[in-house]
């Protein structure tokens, strides 16, 4: 009996002493024998998704952006302004007695904006408002290379503005799409680096086509959208569900600053046109007549006992210009330009502005209740005033 229980105590001590050494030393030996007293490891059995998956996503326009970002850039401006130093500089009196002392002082001031590479020699197309009066810009790209550019030329007329860099490398360059077949609804990606927090892409739709009337260019056609727009992503591109351009990124309407869901770009059509003008000539060409017009409201129509508002009224004609040496006179209504309808006075603009310098034109009036046809020799458009 004793050695029996000899035995026993042996066994239990030889047992304890090798679970000693196994928690100490191999603890997770034990997590897989369950047993009185012990915890069980909790295991959760996941679902993995098989590989290339990620190119079979639904709604995911992830290849479109990764086309078009190497392509968009961020602009930083800055010019030298000049302030009084003191608010009563101006002020006779105090220049009597301080003269010069307190004299103007130089600041420089700082913008930002965004632009699109369109070609591999280095051309950026952009907004004009994002570059008006900087004396030095800077591209960067999104991978940190910077580059010092210069103002190839303007149209403040349409808010574009073509720069260049030094195409020392293969720049990346996007592709232009179709604006001419956008459909109201058709998906849009707003690129651009709004607030300058970097390179930010935006989704949304087309909300309206043609927008005019909104007094923020002279000559207006916007892509309207609800992809989000906000300071900084002027100049920037909006592209397709391919990741083609279809416009530039111009304004928002907003009562905060930022976006509201309602933003408008230029049709790449436009600016593909201004762009190629730019480059070859330095500037925009556009034709001109002279006269002043004015809405054809229905009141006006009634009294000049026309049928329906169509047309513009001419309000007054520059003296010795291409109209008024065709013989158009104010109280003229103007119907039509070479044939096509003008349905109001921004039609009106748009067709004169398409027509060559140097060639002539019918211009097809209502002058009293009669019918009366012109033809206008075609001068150049001036540039607009600067504004101080």
């Amino acid at each position: 009996m004793r050695r029996l229980w000899l035995i026993f105590a042996q066994t239990i001590t030889v047992c304890v002493a090798i679970l000693f050494v196994v928690k100490t030393l191999k603890p997770e030996w034990l997590a897989q024998w369950p047993g009185e007293g012990t915890r069980v490891a909790a295991v959760a059995t996941v679902l993995e998704a098989p590989a290339g998956s990620s190119a079979l996503r639904q709604g995911s326009y992830a290849d479109a952006a990764k086309k078009a970002l190497p392509a968009v850039v961020h602009i930083f401006t800055s010019q030298e302004v000049k302030g009084a130093r003191h608010p009563f500089i101006n002020d006779p009196i105090f220049r009597h007695f301080f003269g010069d002392r307190f004299g103007e002082e130089s600041q420089r001031r700082s913008g930002l904006g965004s632009g699109v590479v369109v070609s591999p020699e280095g051309y950026i197309l952009t907004n004009f408002h994002v570059v008006d009066g900087a004396d030095e810009i800077e591209v960067a790209h999104n991978d940190g290379r910077k580059y010092k550019a210069r103002v190839v030329g303007s149209d403040p007329e349409s808010d574009l503005a073509v720069l260049r860099i030094p195409a020392d490398h293969q720049l990346p360059v996007i592709a232009f799409g179709s604006s001419d077949t956008l459909r109201v609804g058709d998906v849009v990606l707003a690129i651009g680096n709004p607030f300058g927090v970097g390179q930010t892409v935006t989704s949304g739709i087309v909300s309206a086509l043609g927008r005019s009337h909104l007094g923020i260019n002279t000559f207006e056609n916007f892509i309207q959208t609800d992809a989000a727009i906000n300071p900084g992503n002027s100049g920037g591109a909006l592209v397709d569900s391919n990741g083609h351009l279809i416009g530039i990124n111009t304004a928002i309407y907003s009562q905060s600053g930022g976006s509201m869901g309602i933003g408008f770009a230029i049709p790449v059509s436009l600016a593909r046109s201004v762009m190629e003008q730019i480059i070859k000539t330095g500037g925009v060409t556009r034709g001109w007549v002279g006269i002043e017009v004015q809405e054809l409201t229905p009141e006006l129509a009634e009294s000049f006992k026309l049928s329906g508002t169509d047309g513009t009224l001419i309000a007054g004609v520059m003296r010795g210009s291409p109209a008024d040496k065709a013989g158009i006179k104010p109280g003229d209504v103007l119907t039509q330009v070479n044939g096509k309808l003008v349905k109001d006075a921004q039609v009106m603009l748009e067709l004169i502005a398409a027509l060559v310098p140097g060639t002539s034109a019918r211009f097809d009036l209502k002058r009293e209740g009669r019918d009366v046809k012109v033809e206008v020799a075609i001068g150049k458009r001036p540039k607009p005033p600067k504004e101080e």
